[in-house]
């Protein structure tokens, strides 16, 4: 977002600054379950009912503070899930990994390939999509990616699986679908290890991302959040069932995890998985869905895991 479209949505909605205040200056002054309260107000615009939840991103709120477990931030480490994934589901699913380094002095370009990506391993957003190695690609690249490593993604959300990740850099291949300018995210929804609902991010290359929400039978969804749908028909994937059996496969063991997949020409591919989708805090329209939604996730007891 650039700093014109920051000013306007400032001032659109106060309460999305509320929320970068909170964040950038409150968060780590804070205790966890305090900055929960006030980042859902910043969302929600009202206080979430954490300790008696019925929401779907209420119950997110709860297990924020209640589900810890140290192995969840090797699900969220962008290099250690791909050993977890291939031992569950196979090395055909991994999008290649190029490299994996400490810091951005460390990388050497003349072993990579003329187009490549690089992320951090320990957050969200931390990715630099570099399609050559010129001068000016790869000090934007350093740029971005020494202001990851120096992030710490937990004080962001409360999100108890990235506190401790070890800030590393990886490169992985290039990839591109059929359209030739993008790839379309599948992500899938599974509450206790079944599959419930998808959806599918399109126009990734603009500012104004489109999400549509789609059942298991690949019906439409009537419902927004967070973006709009899109201006076109979103085709179901030829290898749609098989992509939900497999984030089914990868979900099974939790209360609720989202499996993110990629479908590039016919090919799946993982690409991460996530606890906590929009940390909870960006309202369903309508808000039956949140009600609908929640009672799909079962929280679990404490002598349940």
């Amino acid at each position: 977002m650039n700093e014109k479209n920051r000013l306007y949505k400032a001032i659109k909605h106060p309460e999305w600054l509320f929320g970068v205040i909170l964040r950038r200056t409150f968060s780590k002054w804070m205790s966890d379950r305090s900055f929960i309260k006030w980042e859902y107000f910043s969302g929600m615009r009202k206080f979430p009912n954490i300790d008696n939840p019925r929401t779907f991103n209420e119950k997110l709120q709860w297990l924020k503070l209640n589900d810890i477990h140290p192995e969840y931030s090797h699900l969220v480490d962008k290099y250690e899930a791909k050993k977890i994934v291939r031992e569950r589901i196979g090395d055909e699913y991994i999008i290649p990994t190029l490299g994996v380094w400490n810091s951005f002095d460390e990388i050497d370009f003349n072993k990579l390939p003329d187009r490549f990506v690089l992320k951090t391993t320990h957050d969200s957003g931390g990715v630099a999509v570099c399609m050559d190695k010129s001068d000016e690609t790869i000090s934007a690249a350093r740029k971005k990616i020494n202001k990851s490593l120096k992030h710490n993604f937990f004080y962001e959300h409360r999100e108890y699986p990235y506190k401790n990740i070890k800030p590393r850099i990886i490169a992985e291949q290039y990839m591109v679908d059929e359209s030739g300018t993008e790839l379309k995210d599948y992500k899938f929804f599974c509450f206790d290890g079944k599959c419930k609902m998808l959806f599918v991010a399109t126009d990734r290359g603009i500012d104004d991302v489109k999400f549509d929400f789609f059942d298991t039978e690949f019906n439409h969804l009537p419902f927004v959040q967070g973006h709009p749908w899109a201006n076109r028909e979103i085709k179901k994937p030829l290898n749609f069932e098989k992509m939900i059996a497999l984030a089914e496969v990868l979900s099974q063991g939790y209360p609720h995890i989202r499996v993110d997949l990629y479908d590039i020409n016919g090919k799946i591919y993982f690409g991460e998985l996530t606890f906590f989708h929009f940390s909870g805090n960006v309202p369903f329209e309508p808000d039956k869905w949140d009600y609908k939604i929640g009672e799909w996730l079962k929280l679990p007891k404490s002598e349940d895991r």
